[in-house]
């Protein structure tokens, strides 16, 4: 039984090709987890030339989405009342980790892709969710999407091949990420701190969390807020303000 089935309201359905069919994505619909369906709002056109903009009222630049080819679509999809329908726009609340994790124990997910200008306003009364990936323009919600469908996917168990690397990664817990190392030991004169080749697991993890606050301290101290405190942290931020000139 599929976990997740994504469906992508767009005009540019190839767009979606090369993310779809490589690496994790590829992986989880080939097992059964993750299903797109990439649907064109032409074919939802009552125009003869499946036209799908029209000139704004009241005058502006560029062209906005017609309203009737989403409804057309929605109808004939029967997409229910309530179900999870995401508009991409720039207006929408910024994607987080912690909105991936509750979009992630969705059974349906419909995704809309604006274009032009924007689209009508009277799609939005099809929509539960308003979404942005941050404080930037894009052509269309084609990219964005993509990237609500790979951070959700790799979500879902069995997707990605050792659940327990999700729980370390940035976000999770509210910091950024520790560094990472791996072979060879010394590389033009960096070495792999001494630490990580120690065996000493309790030590690692303390280094970890010092490093993760410390990234987090000085990249994004916004997210320090609310993060859930352990008893060692305070010495650490206590050694980070005193480096701090």
């Amino acid at each position: 039984m599929i976990d997740v089935l994504f469906r992508v309201l767009t005009i540019f359905p190839e767009m979606f090709a090369g993310p779809l069919e490589n690496s994790i994505l590829k992986r989880a619909q080939d097992q059964g987890l993750l299903e797109v369906e990439l649907i064109n709002i032409r074919d939802y056109s009552t125009d003869k030339h499946c036209k799908v903009d029209d000139y704004p009222f009241g005058g502006g630049a560029g062209m906005l989405m017609k309203p009737e080819p989403f409804f057309n679509c929605f109808d004939a999809l029967n997409i229910r009342s309530g179900d999870r329908v995401i508009l991409m726009t720039p207006q929408g609340e910024t994607f987080t980790q912690e909105k991936a994790l509750e979009l992630s124990k969705e059974a349906e997910i419909t995704l809309i892709c604006g274009h032009y200008e924007g689209i009508d306003e009277r799609v939005k009364s099809l929509v539960t969710d308003e979404i942005s990936l941050g404080d930037f323009v894009l052509t269309g919600g084609e990219i964005a999407s993509m990237a609500i469908i790979d951070c959700v996917g790799r979500l879902l168990p069995g997707t990605v091949g050792d659940a327990n690397s999700l729980q370390e990664e940035s976000f999770n817990f509210g910091l950024l990420e520790y560094p990472h190392y791996t072979r060879p030991r010394s590389f033009q004169g960096w070495d792999v701190p001494d630490i990580l080749l120690s065996g000493n697991h309790q030590e690692i993890r303390r280094w970890r969390r010092a490093m993760a606050i410390a990234r987090t301290f000085f990249r994004r101290p916004d997210l320090l807020v609310g993060v859930p405190w352990e008893e060692d942290d305070r010495n650490t931020i206590d050694q980070i303000l005193s480096a701090v000139p």
